[in-house]
This record gives structure tokens, sequence and C-alpha cells, in this order.
């Protein structure tokens, strides 16, 4: 018999075949993914052994402890684990993996354009060519920020710091990083570590986060870290909208203290602060970054291979913890 699986996520054609063909599977077949609350309703009502989710679903505590005894393995379809309370899941021994390395690239690549895009004006200038432009511009208006030979702070410096670091030098970018702990000389590639976040600061003229949400990093680019930015530096998220305070960001940015943001990601998704959309100096994307084809097959597959792996008795491919 085929095991019992939950796929609790809107996911691509080639995703859901395989789940098909491998499991006996529930699909999520709504207009959205699954809410916790119907993760574990629809796990109990199949007996799943396992579930496929993603960010969008939180299985916290009370999630977890109402799971049917049957679910043996939770896979996220993401890198981050924020949404998922680890404790409760290691404390009831439910395993839990994630989807690392498939979206390192793509994410990068999408770091990239907001880089771009926030210092060359992009909203602005795609918005003058739909309107239908029909004035001259002069050579001394609407100008934007070279990229070439700026020096760009990466907090966080995990696969995907890394994937933009190697981007960047090939646009001529100094490298400066800091993360939890600095990275052997092979795997900084030239990059220079700094010691603390609010010494890297001063040194940005274009600051991109790539860390982890959590009790450490909840709002720490907020209106005093902000202010040791050099006036006129641009910012990039594509991490998680909960190392930012929002209100500081929108401050500096209405008030010019920041030339330009690329925002991928934000506190509330999708009920995002719909002042920022409001604002001629933000390139904004809807979480979107490791949006391609090969990306997002990719991470599915990876979740079901773990998935297959638990129910099979091996040790699973990404697992939380070991």
């Amino acid at each position: 018999m085929k095991s019992r699986l939950v796929l609790g996520c809107l996911t691509t054609e080639g995703v859901v075949a395989r789940a098909r063909d491998e499991f006996d599977a529930v699909i999520a077949d709504g207009k959205d993914d699954m809410s916790g609350t119907e993760l574990v309703a629809a796990a109990n009502a199949h007996q799943a052994a396992a579930l496929l989710f993603t960010t969008t679903t939180r299985l916290d505590g009370a999630a977890i402890a109402a799971l049917p005894a049957s679910v043996r393995v939770a896979a996220t379809v993401s890198v981050g684990y924020d949404h998922i309370d680890i404790a409760a899941a290691r404390a009831r021994g439910l395993i839990v993996t994630n989807t690392p390395d498939v979206l390192t690239d793509c994410t990068a690549d999408h770091t990239m354009l907001m880089i771009l895009a926030a210092c060359r004006r992009g909203y602005e200038y795609e918005k003058i060519m739909r309107e239908g432009w029909r004035r001259r511009i002069g050579q001394g208006e609407l100008l934007g920020r070279r990229v070439s030979g700026k020096r760009l702070g990466i907090f966080g410096m995990g696969r995907i710091g890394r994937a933009v670091a190697a981007r960047a030098r090939g646009f001529g970018m100094e490298v400066l990083y800091h993360s939890r702990n600095r990275l052997p000389a092979e795997l900084e590639a030239g990059a220079r570590y700094v010691p603390t976040f609010e010494a890297m600061l001063p040194e940005c003229d274009i600051l991109t986060l790539h860390a982890p949400a959590g009790a450490a990093t909840d709002r720490i680019v907020n209106a005093r870290t902000l202010a040791l930015l050099p006036p006129g530096a641009v910012f990039v998220n594509v991490s998680r909208g909960g190392l930012v305070d929002e209100d500081a960001l929108f401050d500096a940015l209405q008030s010019g203290r920041l030339f330009a943001a690329g925002l991928d990601v934000f506190r509330a998704e999708p009920d995002f602060d719909l002042r920022f959309a409001k604002l001629q100096n933000v390139f904004l994307t809807p979480h979107i970054a490791s949006a391609t084809q090969e990306t997002r097959d990719g991470m599915g597959f990876r979740a079901l291979d773990n998935a297959a792996l638990v129910l099979s008795g091996q040790a699973p491919r990404d697992p939380l913890w070991r």
C-alpha cells in the first residue's frame, strides 16, 4: 500500500503528479495553501503519515499536538522554518525537514534583480513607459545609483548570501559581510568579515539581508541601525519581513535618508503595508524570489524525497536535527 500524505500547499503540476503517483495523497485544491487548522484536519481525516506544506502554513505547538499519531514526518517546502514550533515537534518525535540548496541560485538571482531595480529606479522607469512616455527626460533627471564598484553589505552569509556575493563580484562590487560565524577563507572568496552588524552598516552602500527570522534578528533593521547606514544607501530584503521595523524603514525611505529599497518580503503577507506601494523609490515583489519552474519543482521533489525516506525507515536528506 502507498503511504498516506497530505500535500497542503499549492504547487507545480510535476510535484502534484509525483505526489499522486508515489503516495496515497490528499492534495490542496483551493485557491490558497491550507491553514494550520486545515492541514491538521486533513491529516486526521486521512490518517496521514506525512505532511508537505510551506511557510504560509503555521504548524505551532497546538497544531502539532492535534496531529494524529500516524504522522511521522513534516516536510516544509522551504529553507526557512520559523513557521514551525521546532521544540514541540522534537518533543513529539515528529521529524521535520526543509529544502536547502534547491532555491539558492534563483533567490540570489532575484536579489540581484532587486539591487539593480532599486539602484536604477526600475519602478519609476517602467511606470513612465506604461503611462506612454511622451516627454524627453533631461540628463539631470531621474538619476539612479551605479551598482558597479559599490560596497555591498551582506547580513547572513549562508548558501544564499554566498551566492549573492558571487554575483556581486561580477559587477565589480566590494563585498563585506556579517554572520554568526566567520567563514573559512575559501568560502569567503575575498569577502571581508565584519564582527558586528552595527560595525558593518556605515560601510554599506547597499545592504541586503539573508538571515533567518527569530528572536535574535527580529526588527534588527530599525531606526537606530538604519541611521548607521551612509546617507543615500540602498536596502534590499528577500529574507524575512520579521527582520525589519517597517515603520522605521518607511520613514527612512520617505525622508530620503535611504535612496531606495527592493522588498520581496514583509511582516504581514499577503496583507503587506500599503504605504510602501505609494513610494516611488521602492521596488516591490510578492515574496517570489524562488519562483521559477526549475526551483519550485526542485523544492517540491526534495520535500517528497525527504518524506519517502522517512516513511521507508531511512534517514531524511534534510533533517532539521539529527
